[in-house]
């Protein structure tokens, strides 16, 4: 028994059994899962594009085809009529039966994780995967990794209910649930693992606790999903690019912009469309077959203009055609096939997934990724083919910068394009290009659930967490006596500087010429002022954003975090209960981490109160 104690103390053999056993079943499950999909997705596709619309979209090298049907002649009826009719069944399914399953899975997982205690409703992940199926395989531009990955998530949380485990374990499973859905969908173990850990946050955080498990589950489906479908790279033809020079980094340089800049313009457009959707007034189910219409009418304009139908094909599903032949066939594509493609794809995705419609925006990110970097590896070798000496090349750099730059996901792109490719030799320039993607675009995302770190996710704050930021007061927490700027409206932007220069505040209150408060902006916000073509001119008045970022008083602080976590701020203006003009301070979620850490501590390591005591926070 001694032995055994001794054995205990030195080995963490319970803990290994544990991830071992948690983190295959889910594994195994979302690489089955991942045959399942990835059958019928193949099966739907192969009939509905080439069969009956007559076009040739191609796929990835490593994507086997399963399904043969004959050629059939082209038909812009067919185009336009079948994304419109998977629009109007995936909407049915996901409408009438789990309105959670609408557009990317991967960001309705990060939500769970944060803020529904790693719970997902099984029949979200059945919904998901069916009405992804009928989105990509009927010609509705999007990615695979969405469906998977909630999917997985789901295998997670379903696991740790029917067990019974803690919400903390529950999360943990959610989160490899995501990672292993990923891995197998595009064979990349590795990167799933980091990406299940860094996908939650946007800023540069990273949950360590969840690495191991996610690894675990992701080397199980890749596994799982690889006895089907074949263990080599998804894409094909590109391991013989190097990079040799390092004045290189020069011209990478600019593609970082350039992606970076593309991302932006992603994601504006993405939530502009769906935004633009949810003002309609008209039955949800039937807005995905608008969403289906437009978008086989945006490929017919394509093929008019550029006159080739295969590479225009790849604006629908998932669309690797055009990436693949940039590796084994970088001939058949111009600068006008590659940004119309690029452009075709970024706008068939906001308008699928953004009309309601289920699928994932990993792969179409990978795809306008693609198409932009080869567009400027071609336009800088032209000039200077000693520095851009494989335009081919710059296609992969250019999926990971833009993927980094649109998800702030740097660590897990750069892996994931490696493996993808099988190009490590690419790994430094991969690596330069993601960091400054990433750190150009830190302030959007297009998944909307990330929070900004671990301080902004109720997953980390305990469990009586809720109990403590609804019964605690903005006046319990502020801090006393905190000396803080206020500026009058008229102030002039030198003067602004001048204010606020020896200052660490990061919101700065803007009120009238009755002291009334009229707004505020942050400190971030003078930077970008300086280069507005009228700066001189500029008054403070002109930099207040349009969000109110105020509590009152006697506010909880419950409302101050929703306040904070919706604006990824890390202040809010404090005003007087009486009068919500009168500013009367400023919280910092400092102030909030600290009031809590001192009576979780009290809490748990008093030592003197009884465990049936009631807690006090």
């Amino acid at each position: 028994m001694a032995g055994t104690d001794a054995i205990s103390r030195q080995f963490q053999f319970k803990l290994l059994g544990k991830w071992l056993l948690l983190g295959s079943v889910v594994g195994i499950v979302a690489g089955l899962a991942g045959i399942l999909f990835q059958t019928l997705l193949g099966l739907l596709t192969s009939f509905v594009i080439p069969h009956l619309m007559g076009l040739n979209a191609g796929h990835a090298g490593g994507d086997t085809e399963q399904f043969h049907f004959a050629m059939g002649a082209l038909s812009w009826i067919a185009i336009l009529a079948l994304p419109t009719l998977g629009g109007l069944l995936s909407g049915f399914l996901i409408f009438k039966y789990a309105p959670e399953a609408k557009g990317h899975g991967t960001d309705a997982a990060i939500e769970a994780y944060h803020k529904n205690r790693g719970i997902i409703r099984p029949i979200v992940a059945v919904i998901k995967l069916f009405a992804t199926v009928i989105t990509m395989g009927t010609g509705g531009s999007g990615g695979r990794e969405g469906p998977i990955a909630q999917i997985g998530a789901g295998a997670g949380s379903f696991l740790s209910l029917r067990l019974g485990l803690s919400t903390a374990t529950r999360r943990q499973l959610l989160a490899a649930g995501i990672g292993a859905g990923i891995s197998c969908m595009f064979r990349v173990p590795l990167a799933g693992g980091i990406f299940a850990a860094e996908v939650l946050y946007s800023g540069p955080d990273i949950d360590s606790e969840i690495i191991l498990p996610a690894i675990v589950a992701s080397i199980v489906s890749y596994s799982v999903y690889a006895l089907r479908f074949g263990w080599g790279h998804m894409f094909t033809g590109a391991t013989d690019l190097a990079f040799s020079n390092p004045l290189e980094l020069l011209p990478y340089f600019v593609l970082a912009v350039v992606v970076s800049v593309a991302a932006l313009v992603f994601v504006k457009v993405f939530y502009g469309t769906t935004e633009l959707f949810d003002r309609l007034q008209i039955p949800n189910m039937l807005k995905p077959a608008i969403g289906g219409f437009i978008t086989g009418a945006l490929v017919l304009g394509l093929i008019f203009v550029t006159k080739d139908t295969h590479h225009s094909a790849s604006v629908l599903g998932a669309g690797y055609g055009v990436v693949q032949d940039i590796f084994t066939n970088p001939g058949s594509l111009s600068l006008v096939i590659l940004f119309a493609v690029g452009v075709g794809k970024l706008l068939a995705t906001s308008l699928t997934i953004g009309s309601g419609g289920s699928a994932g925006v990993f792969g179409p990110s990978m795809v306008v990724g693609s198409t932009i970097g080869y567009a400027m590896g071609l336009l800088m070798h032209h000039i200077s083919p000693v520095l851009v000496p494989h335009p081919e090349a710059y296609a992969i750099v250019g999926m990971a910068g833009f993927f980094s730059s649109a998800a702030n996901t740097p660590l897990s792109t750069i892996l994931f394009v490696s493996e993808m490719t099988g190009s490590y030799e690419l790994l430094l320039p991969t690596m330069w290009v993601s960091v400054i993607a990433y750190l150009i675009g830190r302030n959007w995302s297009i998944y909307e659930s990330q929070v900004p770190s671990h301080l902004h996710s109720p997953a980390h704050f305990g469990e009586d967490a809720r109990e403590f930021f609804t019964r605690t007061k903005v006046r319990d927490v502020i801090k006393k006596g905190r000396r803080f700027v206020i500026i009058p409206s008229n102030t002039t932007l030198e003067e602004l500087f001048t204010l606020t220069e020896d200052s660490r505040q990061r919101l700065y209150p803007v009120v009238g010429h009755r002291k009334q408060l009229l707004g505020c902006f942050r400190a971030d916000d003078l930077t970008h002022a300086l280069h507005h073509k009228k700066a001189k001119m500029l008054r403070a008045g002109d930099l207040i954003h349009g969000k109110s970022m105020k509590v009152k008083y006697n506010d909880s602080i419950y409302n101050a975090h929703k306040i904070m976590t919706g604006n990824k701020a890390n202040e809010v203006v404090v005003v007087d209960d009486n009068d919500p003009n009168k500013v009367v301070g400023i919280l910092t979620s400092a102030d909030i981490l600290l009031k809590y850490t001192r009576a979780f501590a009290r809490e748990k390591l008093g030592g003197t109160q009884s465990s049936k005591t009631k807690r006090k926070f």
